[in-house]
């Protein structure tokens, strides 16, 4: 019996009627507390526990990808650990990778509250935070904390991907200058780092998308990158799942000139289309309700948009896979799809913290099932 479906759930989702954004402020608050203090004794030997409960380990998960290490093909997506306070503790609970943020150079509470809801009967949530996030100097000094100190054990390190988006106060002209200050600060602690330029919560911010002004901004990271005294660090650009084709299409061709290293499909989506919830607990039609939709009813336009790039790209530019992966067989469709990696988070809402083992377990059955034996091997399947 998983008794995070059997009882946490429904106490946190219908007993208590309580805000989701304050339970999933608790949560985080909690698990932070825990890396934060991971050296002092009690705090410790609950770390060991959390690893021996959720962790799982098998060679024919792992991958090297842009020269880093993922011990397993999912990871946490970015807008749970926002400020980067937990860090490498995700790893605890099974994930291969996680991806922090959203960062912004500037400071800022994001939305007018409530701006989370979940959409229990279809398996999905609606949020509207606005990047809410305490600025990336904040980030970079809990990443110092966090970030490259596993707790206990070099084995316990996992890969560490920083989302940068544009602070609400910026002019649209001068978004390249605002996303190159959080790189510059937060450049040398994350393993990779994400052009967010899909979130429906910005105003403005999906224009960013535009391949003008993607150029921009895409050229002066990449300078950033070139003029660091250190290692070059990966770019991925993240899009909205509402775009057109022709539109990924372009972003596809301006990340293949600037030689990004890949791209995570997808984001949020402004799309209302076969909800079975009605009304929100605002008491307001769900349709008239700003925010981002994620969950199930993402699933299949995210998958497909996989399978677009994969095609497009003939497999030459990686992809992270996101929106709606629940078990492994959505996970297993997304990768047969064309993705390399994969990121979670409502699904993780919905299934709990057991959630990451099951799909790894499940994906190692499928590698058998297809007489595979690396998950690298799986990619883009349906295309062969």
């Amino acid at each position: 019996m998983d008794l995070y479906q059997s009882f946490v759930r429904p106490l946190f989702f219908s007993g208590l009627k309580a805000d989701p954004e304050w339970i999933h402020n608790r949560f985080v608050g909690t698990v932070a507390a825990l890396a934060q203090r991971s050296e002092q004794p009690g705090y410790g030997w609950l770390c060991d526990r959390l690893y021996d409960s959720y962790d799982f380990r098998d060679p024919r998960l792992e991958q090297t990808l842009w020269g880093i290490r993922f011990r397993n093909p999912l990871g946490l997506a970015a807008g749970f650990d926002k400020n980067g306070a937990v860090g490498q503790l995700w790893g605890g609970f099974g994930f291969g990778f996680a991806e922090l943020g959203t960062a912004t150079w500037h400071a800022q509470p994001g939305n007018p509250q409530p701006r989370l809801f979940r959409l229990t009967a279809d398996l999905a949530s609606l949020n509207r935070m606005g990047f809410n996030n305490r600025g990336a100097v904040a980030m970079a000094k809990n990443l110092e904390i966090v970030a490259h100190a596993p707790e206990s054990s070099p084995d316990r390190a996992i890969a560490i991907g920083v989302n940068l988006g544009k602070s609400k106060v910026t002019d649209l002209d001068e978004a390249a200058e605002d996303y190159r200050q959080s790189f510059e600060v937060l450049q040398g602690y994350g393993d990779y780092f994400v052009v967010n330029v899909s979130s429906p919560n910005t105003p403005g911010l999906r224009s960013l998308q535009d391949p003008d002004r993607l150029a921009k901004i895409f050229e002066t990271l990449q300078t950033q990158n070139a003029d660091d005294r250190r290692t070059p660090k990966p770019i991925l650009v993240k899009i909205a799942p509402d775009l057109e084709w022709d539109a990924i299409d372009d972003v596809v061709r301006l990340a293949q000139q600037f030689e990004l290293a890949g791209i995570i499909a997808t984001n949020t989506t402004i799309a209302r289309d076969g909800l079975n919830t009605q009304t929100l607990s605002t008491g307001n039609p769900v349709t008239d309700e700003a925010g981002g939709l994620a969950g199930a009813p993402l699933r299949a336009r995210s998958t497909e948009t996989i399978r677009h790039i994969y095609r497009t790209t003939g497999g030459a530019l990686p992809i992270i896979g996101v929106g709606g992966i629940f078990t492994a067989e959505d996970a297993w469709e997304k990768i047969t799809a064309g993705a390399s990696l994969l990121q979670s988070y409502t699904g993780w809402v919905y299934e709990g913290p057991a959630m990451a083992k099951r799909i790894s377990r499940g994906l190692l059955d499928r590698l058998e099932e297809h007489g595979l034996d690396r998950i690298d091997k799986a990619i883009g399947l349906d295309h062969h």
